[in-house]
């Protein structure tokens, strides 16, 4: 989708509000903010609008990398768990240990099927004893997580509240939220959230984000003030040269980060892509996915996810089609993305491959009638 001007319909000016609830595509409440920065390209995320585009991809990245960038995500919708039952719901849906977890901690979590496939991989936070939220990838998390309830008969409302997050990523995010919020947010540990306001606006700030840069996501709870939110943080950034940006995908390659659906197909398992350590095999088998996530283990997964340098000098266009992997022409696995790293100036993506190959290994991809030799390698690239 591409920003233009006249296609905006007169009820997107309006706010959130009940009108989007009945809409098959809605609009986030910083629409208005990001048109403002002169965002150039969307696309759809849990039946909403994310920019991925403000005309200069280029200084988007190199903003990420090196100073501060400001993301409308508020794509990243939240499955709201409530209810005297909402631990237990949670401990259900996650193959992860979640007794310890405390009020105002966040934790990455697999949600996987009864046969250990995954879902998604959510951050679960622990608003209150409950009170959970789960901030999902694009998926409906929330059909599934209301279905395990009623058939558990649990005492749990489960629903999508408004809650919208921002982004504020990149090296001097630090300095940029404590300007706002004050000196205490640069104590916050990652994943862990702290509720405040500014200026009577209710948020929650979270030091967590889809990159490695470091940074905090803010999120909003009332979408009706996000025009200004964003400006609080447009003003208070200016010192620090903030900008526009997105979910980079160069950068989250480089850094290894995974996007469920994309570098996920419909048996990948959280052992392939090196989620292994985000789970706890010993839970009960209330847990749904459990006895099966054992049972792989034990075994051994017969994928696993690494990275993929190729040879050339020269770009190559970005994809997301899976393109087969092949030594001696035999197909080993597929390329799950790929993108011309700007720091590392190579041509790189995630390799969804046999066990049996490893580290170090030449092969082949099968691209654009093209067969293109490359070396697999440990992620993350940097």
């Amino acid at each position: 989708f591409q920003a233009e001007d006249g296609i905006r319909d007169p009820l997107w000016s309006r706010g959130l509000g009940d009108v989007y609830k009945r809409q098959r595509l809605r609009p986030s409440p910083f629409y208005d903010s990001t048109l403002k920065e002169g965002v150039r390209e969307f696309t759809t995320y849990n039946n909403m609008l994310m920019p991925t585009g403000y005309g200069d991809p280029e200084g988007e990245y190199w903003r990420l990398i090196n100073g501060v960038s400001q993301w409308d995500v508020a794509v990243e919708r939240q499955v709201q768990l409530k209810g005297p039952d909402a631990g237990k719901l949670a401990q259900i849906l996650a193959p992860r240990d979640l007794r310890n977890c405390k009020t105002g901690q966040g934790k990455y979590v697999p949600i996987c099927n009864h046969d250990g496939i995954l879902l998604n991989d959510p951050i679960l936070l622990k608003v209150d004893e409950q009170c959970y939220w789960l901030s999902i990838a694009d998926s409906n998390i929330w059909f599934w997580a209301k279905a395990v309830a009623s058939e558990r008969r649990l005492d749990v409302e489960v629903s999508e509240p408004d809650v919208s997050p921002m982004a504020i990523q990149g090296p001097k995010s630090d300095d940029v939220v404590a300007s706002v919020f004050g000196v205490w947010v640069r104590e916050l540990k990652y994943f862990w959230f702290r509720e405040s306001s500014i200026e009577g606006i209710p948020v929650v700030v979270a030091r967590s984000g889809w990159s490695k840069q470091g940074g905090y996501e803010i999120y909003l709870l009332d979408g009706s003030q996000g025009t200004r939110l964003w400006d609080i943080f447009r003003e208070a950034g200016k010192p620090w040269d903030i900008g526009p940006g997105n979910p980079n995908l160069t950068e989250r390659i480089e850094s290894g980060l995974l996007s469920w659906g994309g570098d996920t197909d419909e048996q990948t398992n959280p052992f392939e892509v090196r989620m292994g350590k985000f789970m706890d095999l010993d839970l009960s088998d209330e847990v749904i996915g459990i006895e099966a996530l054992q049972k792989i283990h034990a075994e051994g997964p017969r994928r696993h996810q690494l990275g993929l340098i190729m040879d050339g000098e020269e770009p190559i266009r970005p994809g997301f089609v899976w393109n087969d992997i092949m030594v001696e022409g035999n197909k080993i696995g597929d390329l799950t993305n790929h993108v011309w790293s700007r720091r590392m100036e190579k041509n790189i993506g995630f390799a969804l491959v046999s066990t049996k190959s490893q580290p170090g290994d030449e092969v082949k991809v099968n691209r654009d009638n093209q067969s293109i030799k490359g070396k697999l390698v440990e992620l993350p690239f940097l």
